[in-house]
């Protein structure tokens, strides 16, 4: 390990905003896919890590925190990552189609139906994985699966489909979790494989999480006007404050439970669920501009206010600490918990 002196300790500067590993990387993006979207279109490897990098990093990513899980994590990481699924997907988008039942596909204060089920019902899972990563344990991490499954239009689709009037995309839902269980796997079979993958977060989330900004057009943001602006205010509080009720009166998670409120935030793809419930029902293809904007301007507010929420709770149930504060200097951030099983 170097013991050189750094300049200009941007990483150091990162970490001490929540979710700044993930956040300002994000939001320097979205400048560039706003006012510059031509410079990282030039081709070869610029394209490729700025722009093009985003799946197949998050896929490392997932991998990463599959090798994680072992026997004596397994189950409490299924029972965070079900807890998140019941109150940051099913119950929100529950009540939504109840609310829809009562006032109809065109929603509330110009906001439609498709527009909140698209926004409420997914979690930006880089970004939890980016905080859990400081703040929390194998347990949340390994939760990131809770964000494979409500990731994209499945579940979207899935409740604007009870009728049956819209396709169910099983094969999306296989591809989002074979990363992680091969990861669980390998893991399993040689757990030298857990050290080598340990600082794999700390090196691909900042790079991911550029090439999801350069997708985010700053004005698509602005066109959502009020409404979008209304809709990311809410999303944290509301989907973030289910989860958090999940980690303390389900998991008994005690001052942790404010890592839930890390799950109140949009994915980055929810952009897209607009279009692909149109392609699937006609009959909202008039609510997709509007929508499309709107889940914009929530991906970049919930990115920005989740974190905040949960450092927040965290620090007012004084547990804002890094969970490798007590590694012995010298260790890579992370290596704590290796180190504890190697032992």
């Amino acid at each position: 390990m170097s013991n050189e002196t750094s300049r200009s300790p941007l990483f150091g500067m990162m970490q001490k905003i929540p979710g700044g590993l993930m956040l300002v990387p994000l939001i320097l993006g979205s400048l560039i896919g706003t006012f510059a979207p031509d410079a990282l279109t030039i081709g070869g490897f610029t394209t490729a890590l700025f722009k093009n990098s985003a799946m197949p990093l998050i896929a490392l990513l997932i991998f990463a925190t599959g090798t994680q899980v072992n026997t004596r994590t397994g189950g409490p990481i299924l029972a965070t990552a079900g807890t998140i699924l019941l109150m940051k997907t099913i119950v929100p988008a529950t009540l939504i189609i109840i609310l829809g039942s009562y006032v109809g596909l065109d929603g509330v204060f110009g906001i439609s139906i498709l527009a909140m089920l698209a926004a409420f019902d997914n979690s930006n899972g880089g970004l939890w994985l980016a905080y859990t990563g400081q703040y929390g344990d194998a347990r949340d991490r390994g939760a990131y699966v809770a964000s494979a499954i409500n990731d994209g239009p499945f579940f979207s689709l899935l409740f604007l489909g009870a009728s049956g009037m819209a396709d169910i995309p099983m094969i999306a839902l296989v591809a989002a979790l074979v990363p992680f269980l091969l990861g669980v796997l390998v893991g399993n079979l040689d757990p030298k494989w857990r050290d080598v993958l340990k600082p794999v977060p700390n090196i691909v989330i900042p790079f991911f999480a550029f090439a999801l900004g350069t997708g985010i057009n700053l004005g698509a943001v602005i066109s959502g006007g009020f409404s979008g602006l209304l809709l990311g205010l809410v999303i944290s509080p509301i989907t973030g404050g289910l989860v958090y009720l999940g980690y303390r009166l389900i998991l008994r998670r005690g001052g942790k439970s404010g890592l839930g409120f890390a799950a109140g935030t949009t994915a980055g793809n929810a952009i897209a669920t607009p279009a692909v419930v149109a392609a699937a029902d006609p009959n909202f293809q008039q609510y997709v501009s509007a929508a499309t904007a709107q889940v914009a301007a929530c991906v970049l507010i919930s990115s920005i206010l989740a974190p905040v929420l949960a450092s927040y709770f965290l620090k007012r149930a004084g547990e804002l600490k890094s969970e490798d504060a007590d590694a012995p200097e010298g260790l890579p951030a992370g290596l704590r918990e290796a180190r504890g099983e190697a032992l």
